[in-house]
């Protein structure tokens, strides 16, 4: 017996071959292993200090520098640091969890950073992939046309 003779496979193998591609992303997701290209995430504080998130999800392992800034024009004080203008500083998170950091310029003044543990493959990693893809789509910057 063919797969394609049979009646609901040829009435609607678009829907049949949509669903597999979905069924094949899926898998994809949960299984295939966790790498970046770079431990960093950038936290850039243009002039205005509009579009900087209040929230900063970092990956141990994975996505684990923060990678702070300052193109505002003033100095900044993120937690303990006070950055010069134009410059830039790398801040390593090494334990799991969630932290509250001081940063004046933003609206309530501070910065949640939570630092989460690498998934395990399955529906741990397929969650964590999903995150990050709204985390991206949430945080993709606003730009007016020309």
């Amino acid at each position: 017996m063919q797969l394609f003779t049979l009646p609901f496979l040829q009435r609607h193998w678009p829907l049949a071959a949509l669903s597999g591609a979905l069924a094949l992303a899926l898998l994809w997701g949960a299984l295939w292993p966790v790498r970046g290209d770079s431990h960093e995430v950038l936290l850039d504080f243009p002039p205005g200090g509009r579009g900087v998130p209040l929230e900063v999800r970092l990956t141990a392992g994975v996505q684990d520098v923060l990678l702070l800034r300052n193109r505002s024009g003033k100095p900044l004080v993120f937690g303990p640091l006070q950055l010069a203008p134009g410059a830039q500083y790398r801040l390593p998170f090494e334990e799991e969890g969630e932290q509250a950091v001081p940063v004046p310029v933003l609206p309530g003044g501070l910065l949640r950073v939570r630092v989460v543990r690498l998934p395990d493959p399955g529906w741990d990693r397929l969650r964590w992939r999903l995150g990050n893809l709204g985390s991206a789509i949430r945080h993709l910057p606003l730009q007016g046309p020309d």
